[in-house]
Order: structure tokens, then sequence, then C-alpha cells
């Protein structure tokens, strides 16, 4: 479903969008690639110079290869296009900092630390967040959302809908459903 008309005329300013890849390796390991780009429908004057319209104000890459357990084994970072060249793409080789760090035990609040202010780019920080989620989505494919091993599914208690209590899973999952929540 879409989302309502607007309800007053307007014109579009910026358009930035996040692409995010899940890749299975043949060495057993999985790679996550993350895209985030900015471009304008205008020119666009920055103190470092005139950015065209549909020309990239920012394209910032970021790929982590992971385990089967999610722990992040190499971590890179490159920025293609930038506000201010020679500046901007300094910080990228930090984001190698994220390797050993586990996308579903704490990661989001280590990037928050670890690239805090000034620390880190707001964007490539921005787009590490999105690498939870997109890891999850692609063991999705690999894993029967309903497999009997005896191992809760790992989407339950991870969203509203998949709550223990919900009638989601007590339709889907009878085995893990955990009767009406306690008040």
């Amino acid at each position: 479903m879409p989302l309502p008309p607007p309800t007053a005329e307007r014109t579009r300013m910026h358009v930035r969008s996040v692409h995010l890849h899940g890749y299975k390796r043949s060495d057993g390991c999985w790679d996550i690639e993350a895209r985030l780009t900015d471009v304008k429908d205008h020119d666009y004057p920055l103190s470092s110079g005139l950015r065209r319209p549909g020309e990239a104000v920012h394209d910032m890459w970021m790929r982590v290869t992971i385990d089967h357990g999610m722990t992040i084994l190499d971590a890179v970072a490159c920025t293609d296009a930038m506000p201010y060249v020679d500046y901007c793409d300094r910080i990228t080789p930090d984001y190698a900092q994220l390797v050993g760090l586990n996308l579903f035990h704490g990661f989001r609040t280590a990037v928050k630390t670890l690239f805090r202010s000034t620390r880190g780019c707001s964007h490539l920080s921005e787009l590490a967040m999105f690498l939870p989620t997109a890891a999850l989505q692609t063991f999705a494919s690999e894993v029967l959302d309903n497999d009997d091993s005896g191992h809760k599914p790992y989407q339950l208690d991870r969203c509203h809908a998949l709550e223990s209590h919900s009638d989601a899973v007590r339709r889907y999952y009878p085995r893990w459903y955990r009767g009406q929540k306690p008040r």
C-alpha cells in the first residue's frame, strides 16, 4: 500500500539511496555490501564547488565479511563522491575497526561509540547501521523459517509481529508460542 497522496504541492530537493547486497562466498563466509548515494535535482552550490543535478554529493560504500556467527572478519569502506575531496575520505580506513564486532550483539552501540562525533563519517556510520538486518535477510535465504531443528527460529522475538506472545507466532510457529503476554 503506497503512502497517501501529499496534501500540498511539493518539489523534490534530495534523493538518498541505500542499497544492500548479501553474498554467500565460496569459502563459507558471507559478504554484506552497502552503498549510500545522495543527489540533488538542482544545482547545489557547496564551498568546495558546484554539484550539478544528478551528480552525487555522496557515494559511499562499505563491505563486511562475516562468519556464520555474524562476527565481522573483514571490513572495508570507500568514498567515491564527497563534498570535501581529500578530507571526507581520510576516515574510511578507520572502519576496519568493525573487525571483531558481532552484528547481532552490541553492534549498533559499538558503532556509535567507535565513530561518535568527529571520530567517523556520519554517512558511513549510518550505512553501517543497516548491516545487521541485511545480514539477517541474507542468512534467511539459507534457513527454513520453520525448521524443526529444536532451535528457536532466529526471527522470533526480534520485532513486534514475531514476539513469542503474538498471534502471528501462535499461527505460524505454534511450537514457540508462549501464550498471552503477562501484564
